[in-house]
């Protein structure tokens, strides 16, 4: 079944539950169908891959190096999750998350930043053990992972409760191999002029509660959240033209820049915090409704020495590392 046309019957039922009354919810259901089916039309179908990106990326570099085994690097970094993980909606590799993150790091590091992306388009929470699995199956588990997910599991109607859930059983597993996480959470799907009212608006509410669930599962897991939804939700329906790549639907590179903007300050903060790669210790539970910290990156990661980083972040050879996707 369509992913709108379950979001829709998703609805009907949030919106008439208890009520009793069977003709109008067939009349509900009648007319959200419909409006998943504008939505459809609207939304521009998009037969573009994601852009290759994986590499090693360093300070001034203008294209990646070639990942092989026997390499040198400082930290290796994976992307999990969905199409905006995976950089849906770029023209180039320079313009996918996974890259500006890396190079961000590298820029300000100095760092050599190995970059692997497992993430699928079209992925939910529930294909997160998967791409987990596929990671382990190729090598050992990375430094650092950022994970973007939630906006599958609200067209798809999926249970919101169940959809943290996975995500925080994930973030678990990838603490316990010693990774620091990082979670961009439920995008705002209230900001897709293509999805009509009020189907825009039940959209906009699931995906904000989402949020909040996984803000808290990854809390409680270890990771760290950024409420990618509430931050970026002002910008883009300013400027839906500039933030919204040409499928009306996903970002565009202005709108990943942005996202990684959010993001980037998270992961250093996140891996100053770190104790290299042999840590596995989960920090104390943070209660749901705590406000979010400041992310700024420490003013010490600039220009930091190259001995300093090794210290930080364990030198990796190569051959410890997973063969990119």
């Amino acid at each position: 079944m369509d992913r709108w046309r379950t979001a829709a019957k998703a609805g009907t039922a949030a919106l008439l539950a208890g009520s009793g009354a069977g003709t109008a919810s067939w009349a509900a259901y009648t007319y959200l169908a419909w409006q998943a089916g504008l939505a459809r039309g609207q939304i521009v179908p998009t037969r573009r891959w994601p852009p290759e990106a994986d590499g090693i990326y360093t300070a001034g570099c203008v294209q990646p190096a070639r990942w092989r085994r026997g390499a040198d690097v400082d930290l290796h970094l994976m992307l999990f999750g969905d199409s905006t993980a995976a950089g849906l909606g770029c023209d180039v590799a320079e313009e996918v998350p996974g890259v500006l993150l890396a190079r961000d790091l590298a820029e300000r590091t100095g760092a050599r930043i190995r970059l692997s992306t497992k993430a699928i388009s079209g992925a939910t929470s529930r294909g997160l053990t998967g791409q987990v699995d596929a990671m382990l199956v190729a090598g050992p588990a990375p430094d650092a992972a950022v994970i973007m997910i939630g906006a599958n599991d609200v067209t798809a109607g999926m249970s919101l409760h169940g959809s943290a859930r996975r995500l925080g059983r994930v973030v678990s597993r990838l603490r316990d191999t010693g990774a620091v996480v990082v979670v961009g959470t439920c995008p705002d799907l209230g900001v897709i002029s293509a999805i009509p009212q009020p189907l825009r608006a039940l959209a906009h509410g699931w995906g904000m509660q989402l949020a909040r669930l996984q803000t808290a599962a990854t809390r409680a897991s270890g990771g760290h959240p950024v409420p990618i939804g509430r931050l970026l939700a002002s910008r883009f329906l300013e400027d839906p033209a500039t933030m919204l790549s040409d499928d009306r639907y996903h970002p565009s590179a202005a709108g990943y820049r942005l996202a990684a903007d959010h993001l980037a300050p998270a992961l250093m903060r996140a891996l100053a915090e770190w104790d290299g790669p042999s840590s596995r210790s989960h920090p104390e539970r943070v209660p749901e409704n705590a406000p979010f910290p400041q992310v700024a990156a420490p003013s010490s990661w600039t220009n930091m020495p190259r001995d300093r980083l090794r210290a930080t972040f364990g030198r990796r050879q190569g051959g410890d590392a997973a063969p990119a996707t």
